[in-house]
Parts: C-alpha cells; structure tokens; sequence
C-alpha cells in the first residue's frame, strides 16, 4: 500500500478516535483545535522535529493571545485601541523567530488565532484572568494533542506502508 493511502488510513481512523475524545468525554477538549494541530505538525516537517516545533510554537502564540486579550478585556477600549493593542501583540509574536526555538510563525500563528477565536466565539470573559487562563488552557491541550495524534498518524501510516510492500 502506497503512504498516502496508509495515511488516509490511520489518520481517517484515528479521526474518530480524536472527534470521541473531545466529544464524548468530560475533558472539553476542543476538536477543531485538535485537527488544526494535527494539521500543524504535518505542516512543521512531522517527525519529533515537527512535533517539537509545533508543540513549542503553538504554546507562544496560545500565551501571546492570551496575555493580549486580557489586556484588551481589562482596558476595554475603542476598536482603534484593539486594532493596535492586536498589532503589537502580532508583531511581538512574529518577533518571537530570531529566536530559533520561535521560528516555526506558522504555527504560531494557529495558536494565536485559535485561542482568539475560542475565547471570542464562546464569549470567554476575557478580561478574567482565571477564565482566559482556562480557555488558553483548553485551547493549547487540544492542540498539542492533535500534534501527538499526528505524530502517531504519521507513525502507523508509515508501519502499514511498508508491512504492505
């Protein structure tokens, strides 16, 4: 059996397992978030660097978006001062990568956009520190979960490639 059909295998399989996994169990885990890491580590290179990377990048951008919606939440100013308060927080992150452990800004960016997005779309009190706290915390669980699926997806479709050759 060729990779990709090995891939589309383990990674369709182990799909359900991911969507049981956040639907079916008390841990609020969130699926969406779960396949945006898994689509990251993939993205990085796969292998433990990319996990590494993905991991380690997903974690910043969870933090930065973190720290900035609460500062936004605390102050609750004008679109204007959101506007920029988002930019500096965006260019602080990017600034991450003249560090090498930082350099991965894809996958920070899918950190930074997921945390936003689950905490504006839920209606997180953003300006909370406990309740940001735990929706960054949902949020980078999740991703880095779908970065250990991937990794395993990436493991098994390679075993069922070559035990079929």
């Amino acid at each position: 059996m060729n990779m990709i059909t090995a891939l589309a295998l383990t990674i369709g399989g182990l799909a359900g397992v991911a969507t049981y996994l956040c639907l079916g169990t008390p841990f609020g885990l969130q699926v969406w978030a779960l396949f945006v890491g898994w689509g990251s580590f993939f993205h990085s290179g796969g292998g433990v660097q990319g996990l590494t990377k993905s991991a380690i990048n997903h974690s910043w951008g969870v933090i930065v978006a973190a720290l900035t919606l609460l500062v936004i939440g605390t102050i609750s100013g004008s679109t204007l001062t959101t506007s920029a308060l988002v930019a500096v927080s965006v260019v602080v992150l990017v600034m991450g990568a003249h560090t090498a452990l930082l350099a991965t800004i894809p996958a920070g960016v899918y950190g930074y956009a997921s945390t936003a997005a689950f905490a504006l779309l839920t209606g997180v009190a953003i300006g909370d520190p406990n309740a940001m706290g735990q929706a960054a915390g949902v949020v980078l669980i999740s991703l880095i979960i779908g970065n250990a699926f991937g990794f395993i997806s990436e493991k098994a479709g390679g075993l069922i490639a070559a035990k079929s050759d």
